[in-house]
């Protein structure tokens, strides 16, 4: 499911970048920068990349589910937050044009922050939303990330990608809430 979330935000940012302007390719990928060898990929040149940089539990979101006669225990559902970093990967005299797609990828985010079914009707249907927020991240923390991630700093920007439900959506048994007695029923 969560190659689904960077391929629906890839496909969302590709097709708002044909809406802008005539280009023949897509210009945002799902790819690492690096392959497992340190080389470069080809596929993230010249492209603004999206990758994961973390994968967090969300702790804040656990919700009950019933079905109107009890609840529904089974699995619990597991929330995400990834962090999602969009680097643009242009080099050289295409720099000013990476930081123009880079640019337009943050405003883009910024005027739609919720992706759900009502605005994004191909989303996963695993998945309920997504919510992006950009995530401020201080020097050190950034150079840390890109140490991770080959140690040379693309112009780049964070977003945590909030509330991605890994739900097997299978209840394994019906609890049927306890009732106090009737007291009325008891006395006869």
């Amino acid at each position: 499911m969560i190659d689904s979330v960077l391929d629906h935000l890839a496909m969302q940012l590709n097709q708002h970048f044909r809406r802008r302007a005539v280009l023949g390719e897509d210009m945002v990928v799902v790819s690492n920068l690096h392959e497992p060898g340190g080389g470069a990929v080809l596929l993230a040149e010249n492209k603004l990349v999206l990758f994961i940089g973390g994968i967090e539990r969300e702790t804040a979101a656990h919700r009950a589910r019933s079905d109107g006669i009890g609840l529904l225990r089974g699995a619990e559902p597991l929330y995400l937050n990834l962090l999602v970093m969009c680097a643009a990967t242009f080099s050289g005299q295409g720099y000013p044009e990476a930081l123009k797609f880079l640019s337009d990828a943050i405003a883009f985010f910024q005027s739609r922050p919720v992706f759900d079914h009502q605005n994004s009707p191909d989303l996963d249907p695993r998945i309920e939303r997504l919510v992006l927020n950009i995530e401020n991240l201080s020097r050190s923390e950034m150079h840390s990330m890109w140490s991770i991630h080959g140690g040379r700093y693309l112009p780049s920007v964070l977003y945590r990608v909030r509330l991605v439900c890994l739900d097997g959506d299978m209840p394994s048994r019906r609890e049927t809430p306890v009732r106090a007695p009737d007291v009325a029923l008891e006395r006869k």
